[in-house]
């Protein structure tokens, strides 16, 4: 059998561990052949693939990024795309089967073909850690240990001019980036797009912090909504898919403070940083099971699942069921971490 990987969406460290533990899965357990496909979906529909033997992934599990490429092309648009093209491009490759490495919008396409006549088994991936029936995506642990070594930084700065620290982390509509740098990093208040928050609020818990000696350190998700306002902050359009690019919550943020509690403050967004970088031990070894598990969905012909992870097993799953509800932040989680502010 002949198997085509492709990474498609946003990259986030494991990717490449994802692509090493199917190919040596495939290989010495099924005797497969492997190709990957350039550039995510976009691969998929021009043909445009490289050889994937076994030298080929030697040594690339701590590498960062994707050694295939990846871009947020839809795999249904333009005159290459749909169903009957991709499996016409397919036959003529001599693929037999997808594992598509992705998020949403990935794992959404890929039931779609699926649907309509194409193999395809998934592999969940997003730093957001928001798709819903897995505990948890590979790139989290690591979009989480950046932000937590940079809000380090920024506290120690903080501390030295008495200042308060804003920091802001990706999460467009999930706030578990936010949830666990800033519980790790001792935030004094984490705003998340799950809860509404006033600006009274965020400044009587800045005020608490300062009137103890600290200086106050915020984190904040990219997609806080402050209470008051009907959607996430953005001013830079949209992007390919048609949704708000958003970012610069903390600079909006930095001056009502300052200007509230008289506390010289300052803001900083992480943005793309945190998808850079080598992984995480934790995000090695589980991509690697995840690209593993994939390779025996598709020797036991499970098409339209994915790989998940519950608790510390690996299991399948619809992929319709990753694509009902985005993973959200519990109230009771953020209860638990609003004891910790101020």
């Amino acid at each position: 059998m002949r198997i085509g990987i492709l990474t498609s969406g946003g990259d986030c460290p494991g990717l490449n561990a994802v692509i090493r533990g199917a190919v040596l899965n495939g290989i010495k357990s099924h005797d497969y052949e492997f190709v990957g496909f350039r550039d995510g979906w976009r691969g998929v529909k021009e043909s445009d693939v490289i050889d994937l033997p076994r030298q080929a992934v030697r040594g690339i599990a701590k590498q960062g990024g994707t050694i295939l490429g990846t871009s947020r092309t839809n795999a249904f648009e333009g005159e290459n795309g749909g169903a009957e093209n991709i499996a016409r491009n397919l036959e003529q490759l001599g693929v037999d089967a997808l594992i598509a490495i992705g998020g949403e919008g990935t794992l959404a396409g890929a039931k779609r073909l699926c649907d309509e006549g194409i193999r395809i088994v998934g592999v969940p991936k997003t730093i957001d850690n928001d798709l819903d029936a897995t505990d948890y995506t590979f790139g989290f642990d690591t979009a989480n240990q950046i932000a937590v070594e940079a809000i380090d930084r920024l506290r120690t700065t903080g501390e030295s001019h008495h200042r308060c620290m804003v920091a802001e982390v990706m999460g467009r509509h999930v706030g578990w980036i936010a949830l666990h740098s800033g519980m790790a990093s001792g935030a004094h208040a984490i705003l998340i797009p799950e809860q509404s928050t006033s600006m009274d609020q965020i400044c009587e818990w800045v005020n608490e912090a300062n009137e103890r000696g600290r200086a106050p350190l915020v984190v904040v998700a990219e997609g806080f909504v402050p209470e008051g306002d009907s959607e996430a902050f953005s001013t830079r359009g949209l992007d390919t898919f048609g949704r708000p690019r958003l970012g610069g919550i903390g600079e909006l943020l930095a001056p009502m403070i300052e200007e509230r509690t008289g506390i010289e403050t300052r803001a900083t967004v992480l943005g793309h940083i945190q998808r850079g970088g080598v992984p995480s031990a934790f995000d090695r070894v589980l991509a690697t099971r995840l690209g593993m598990a994939a390779v025996d969905s598709v020797a036991n012909e499970a098409w339209g699942t994915m790989v998940a992870l519950h608790g510390t097993h690996i299991n399948r799953v619809p992929l319709r069921a990753a694509l009902n509800n985005l993973k959200r932040v519990p109230q009771n989680r953020y209860e638990e971490a609003k004891l910790l502010f101020g």
